[in-house]
């Protein structure tokens, strides 16, 4: 079943006299319960196909559709309450508030939703059991680890069980070991939940986490890897040489 349908997309940027076509008549598919991992060199675009797919900015053509909603012709009001719904996002540098703590941190999107005392409490129980971070829950962002952080953050993102979620460099600023941890978590949720990612990465360890790898070049696709019945080793290494044939891949832009 197809979760999210993006239709010949485009985003472009200035004006007629200095104009930069960033999207080029971009399709995509994600399935539901699917793990999409998105690379590319800088500047080919990846970053602002995940915004516009999660919604944080608009195609200048084409459409996007999410659980059958055409997200094109929602309103900002309509697409805020559409967000607080349907998507969960995981950020680079964990976008936490210092103030609250981790378990207040983590249930903001179910008080959004005036969701009750008693059920919120039992979705963050079973959500911070799965990512490690129950012993925590009364820290500070302050007093802990950047892979606590994440994980955080993680679990802000799963916990009022959206249909999709959007990562952008999740592990970019977290070590090796923190960065495995993170990934072999989200897989797991994938899996349990049958909770679709998309996510953006140019660590083709990170990659290897997923089924599918979408390779972006000059705002279209170049090509794609189904992992199928490989090994993540196996995987893992058709991605260091497509990377190769596109010439490595940086950093992200």
């Amino acid at each position: 079943m197809v979760i999210l349908e993006a239709s010949k997309i485009s985003k472009t940027y200035g004006n007629k006299l200095n104009k930069q076509e960033v999207l080029r008549a971009l399709d995509l598919q994600v399935n539901k319960g699917e793990f999409v991992s998105i690379m590319g060199a800088s500047g080919s675009g990846k970053t602002t196909l995940l915004n516009v797919l999660s919604s944080i900015d608009r195609v200048s053509q084409g459409t996007i559709q999410i659980e059958g909603q055409n997200l094109n012709q929602l309103k900002e009001k309509q697409l805020a309450e559409f967000r607080k719904q349907h998507l969960g996002f995981i950020f680079q540098d964990y976008n936490l508030l210092d103030t609250l703590t981790v378990k207040e941190n983590i249930l903001l999107p179910l008080s959004v939703q005036k969701v009750k005392r008693k059920v919120a409490d039992d979705k963050f129980k079973a959500v911070a059991e799965e990512l490690g971070i129950w012993d925590i829950q009364n820290k500070y962002p302050n007093e802990i680890s950047g892979g606590q952080k994440q994980r955080t953050s993680a679990a802000r993102a799963f916990i009022h069980e959206p249909s999709i979620i959007f990562a952008d460099e999740p592990t970019g600023a977290l070590d090796s070991k923190a960065a495995s941890d993170l990934l072999n978590k989200l897989s797991e949720l994938n899996t349990k939940r049958a909770t679709s990612i998309v996510m953006v990465t140019h660590d083709p360890l990170a990659a290897s986490f997923s089924e599918r790898v979408v390779f972006i070049k000059d705002g279209q696709i170049y090509t794609q890897l189904n992992k199928g019945d490989q090994t993540r080793n196996a995987f893992f290494n058709d991605i260091i040489k497509t990377q190769g044939v596109l010439g490595g891949i940086q950093h992200d832009a």
